[in-house]
């Protein structure tokens, strides 16, 4: 057990004007598992790269631990085995350097110094070492001979994930793992992590959090928090304290009004004698004069006097996260039934992913299609969206019918989010107004979204769904990169519109309080 702690850490990303971190200090235990939370642009990946050291900033982070970033590189052309391997220690360059010294017959100091550290780093039972954290993800060890990027994104998240957990007095910087994991993926890997130790997590997943983490350190506005426990049980005590601080702020801010009206009150007290001067027999303005300056000073001074008191007060304003209710304007139609498949069988180029498949939407419904990677989620959606034909079976549906669509994937957005408003033919101010609803920073509307976060970037495309009037709405993952904060407005919105949604989503909770019906392919 070693203590990781953080002093005065300061960071402003180049070019900006706005300080990430701003004297931020805080200590944790490299025996937690710590669970690390925030609105979007809040910093979090920041945090982690600059603990990490691929960022640099002022401050100190004293530890005797190294640390590993996850995600990262590597060599995916290679074996699943070799690429393991590499992730936890050079353990191949330790075997042939040793294997060249052993045929040389020379430097055989150097060689127990390489043998050491071979065997230190378990290297004569790596492989079986490996093995076995592989099947605790439910994989098959028997697979590891095969090409690594022959496996599907959450099997590779998932493998080098159990590589991580094998390395020496290491302590883990873990960055959003279970956007390419499916449901039943997130629940191994969240029982996994429940029985390790030493690791920050960045994660969007309540349930995820909840299994994974007995620590939750949450960046604030102005602050950072480090409770004990889960994430439902964080979230609880925040919702508690927040009320207490709001009606704290009430009462602070009315004092605040109160000492500046009393403030300029005195000012004009004082002024109004300096006036009084004007009109009087010389003889009097030296009284009056003296009189004024005696008042002046005095009004001076209770002047400030109230300025401290109001910017102590101010100072005494609480960390709240304040959440505005969010809009959607779904056009209503005149048909019960918006899209009917009949025995459709959909794929690519030709290929078949999902076969005799019959679905109904109805108008009103929210309709979740969950299963496992590579069921066809996303083929389905695209195929509702008529980007994708069918290749067998009917789809039948209104003529007329208005769809929005928010995809998974954010890499065709370029200029500012008024060039695609603009593009997009989205009322401008409503659309602008849903983006600071959701904590986007005002002062990026005039920055070009190709620099903007995953995080912002799937703000933009929300925002632009909520904006647009549609009779259905189809959402490909609508909540990857999305805070914990805007996840709640969303599905609060959705809990009271009669919007027609068929949506793909892994974030468990979610889906069970939003969906009508779900469809598991």
């Amino acid at each position: 057990m070693s203590i990781i702690q953080v002093q005065q850490l300061s960071f402003t990303y180049p070019g900006s004007y706005v300080p990430v971190f701003d004297k931020l200090s805080f200590h944790m235990d490299s025996s937690w598992r710590l669970g690390l939370v925030g609105r979007n642009g809040r910093g979090k990946t920041t945090l982690l790269k600059l603990i990490a050291g691929e960022l640099r900033g002022q401050g100190s982070i004293q530890t005797p631990l190294s640390f590993s970033l996850f995600p990262f590189p590597v060599e995916e052309e290679n074996s699943a085995l070799t690429v393991l391997r590499q992730v936890i220690a050079p353990f191949d360059q330790w075997e042939r350097d040793m294997q060249k010294l052993l045929e040389t017959g020379e430097e055989l100091n150097q060689w127990g110094h390489l043998e050491s550290l071979y065997t230190h780093h378990d290297g004569y039972v790596i492989n079986e070492y490996i093995a076995r954290e592989v099947a605790r993800m439910g994989l098959d060890p028997g697979q590891l001979n095969r090409i690594f990027n022959t496996f599907s994104p959450g099997e590779r998240t998932r493998m080098l994930l159990s590589a991580l957990f094998l390395k020496k007095n290491h302590f883990l910087l873990i960055d959003e793992p279970t956007n390419h994991l499916d449901l039943p993926g997130r629940k191994r890997v969240a029982e996994y992590l429940q029985s390790q130790a030493g690791f920050l997590l960045v994660s969007h997943d309540r349930d995820f959090l909840d299994t994974s983490c007995d620590h939750i350190m949450a960046l604030q506005k102005n602050a950072v928090r480090i409770e004990q426990g889960t994430y439902s049980s964080y979230a609880h005590n925040k919702e508690q304290q927040d009320a207490a601080d709001k009606e704290k702020n009430a009462r602070l801010e009315k004092d605040i009004t109160r000492l500046n009206a009393s403030s300029r009150e005195k000012k004009n007290w004082s002024d109004q004698v300096e006036r009084s001067k004007k009109g009087q027999h010389v003889a009097d303005r030296g009284f009056v004069g003296a009189k004024s300056a005696s008042m002046m000073r005095k009004a001076m001074n209770l002047q400030k006097r109230i300025q401290r008191q109001v910017e102590e007060k101010e100072g005494l304003l609480k960390n709240l996260e304040y959440t505005a209710e969010l809009k959607l304007r779904p056009l209503p139609h005149r048909a019960g039934k918006l899209l009917r498949l009949h025995d459709v069988c959909v794929g690519y180029e030709g290929v078949p992913v999902l076969t005799h498949f019959t679905m109904d939407i109805a108008q009103g419904e929210k309709v979740a299609i969950t299963g496992r990677n590579g069921a066809g989620k996303s083929t389905l959606l695209k195929t509702l969206q008529r980007e994708m034909p069918l290749l067998e079976g009917r789809m039948t549906g209104p003529g007329d019918l208005v769809l929005s669509i928010l995809p998974q994937v954010s890499g065709e957005l370029s200029g500012t989010p008024y060039d695609y408003a603009r593009k997009l033919r989205l009322e401008t101010d409503f659309f602008l107004t849903l983006l600071r609803k959701l904590d986007f920073p005002r002062e990026a509307f005039d920055r070009p979204m190709e620099g903007y976060s995953l995080g912002q970037k799937k703000k933009v495309l929300l925002a632009a769904s909520l904006a647009q009037q549609a009779h259905l709405y189809l959402w490909d993952e609508p909540l990857n990169y999305i805070d914990l904060e805007s996840r709640e407005q969303i599905e609060n919105l959705l809990l009271q519109t009669d919007a027609t949604l068929v949506f793909v989503e892994h974030d468990q909770r979610f889906v069970e309080r939003v969906a009508t019906r779900t469809i598991t392919l």
